[in-house]
């Protein structure tokens, strides 16, 4: 599946200023069973800050204004590249992925609202938006993006990306409040990948074969659960800042 998109990395130049280096990155996927993902290098350990903005919209660690009006992304983070990448966990055993369709405690669902913003659906103003911030050692990741709803299986045995994806998209970008409102978003994206120190690389992507996967087969009930849409927005506080070795 082809998806199209651009990377701006940014040197954080502020006196003071939290960031040391950034990559963020745009883009549109073709369909909501298409998958971006992104490889990258620390050179040492370091607290990463993963945030989307294609939702609701914000400014990027680039500085870009995001417009509003993307799909409801989830984000997860693995260790290396390719199909053996292993998904990330911490030191409860929770794997590190955000979507408001994944009830993954305490990383989900955390939201980035603000600083992103939120979109009316019905009666509600929702938060879309993911937020994750992680303390890392020294390695080689790959972040993934997806729709909320199509899940890299992954997350539900702490595996790899070799095990493909569940489809609970329906084939269409769609994002609903529990009052039944629902709206109809594009494939645009925005994600950002910001270091507090310096020695963040990007990793040039190559050709995905998760496309060739196809749909993964469900997993077992009870690992992790997952609801079709989200719970009614909330005000939600910024995420808890963990490292893999608590």
């Amino acid at each position: 599946m082809k998806t199209s998109y651009s990377v701006l990395g940014l040197l954080a130049i502020a006196t003071g200023s939290l960031w040391a280096d950034s990559l963020s990155f745009t883009g549109t996927l073709d369909t909501p069973e298409s998958v971006f993902e992104q490889g990258f290098t620390l050179s040492s350990e370091d607290t990463i800050f993963f945030q989307t903005w294609g939702f609701g919209g914000g400014i990027n660690a680039a500085g870009q204004t995001i417009p509003a009006g993307g799909f409801d992304p989830m984000i997860a983070l693995f260790a290396g590249t390719g199909l053996n990448a292993a998904i990330v966990t911490d030191g409860g055993g929770n794997p590190i992925a955000d979507g408001d369709s994944l009830s993954n405690p305490p990383w989900s669902f955390v939201g980035n609202c603000p600083a992103a913003g939120t979109v009316a659906i019905g009666v509600n103003n929702d938060c879309g938006d993911d937020d994750i911030q992680v303390a890392l050692p020294a390695g080689t990741y790959t972040l993934l993006l997806t729709d909320a709803n199509y899940t890299p299986n992954a997350v539900y045995d702490n595996g790899t990306l070799s095990e493909g994806f569940t489809d609970f998209t329906d084939g269409v970008f769609q994002t609903c409040d529990t009052d039944g409102s629902c709206i109809t978003p594009n494939g645009n994206f925005a994600v950002d990948i910001v270091s507090s120190q310096p020695g963040l690389t990007s990793i040039s992507p190559e050709p995905s074969a998760l496309s060739l996967l196809g749909l993964g087969f469900a997993a077992l009930a009870g690992l992790k659960q997952f609801g079709k849409r989200r719970s009614p927005p909330t005000n939600k506080s910024k995420p808890r800042l963990a490292s893999l070795n608590n």
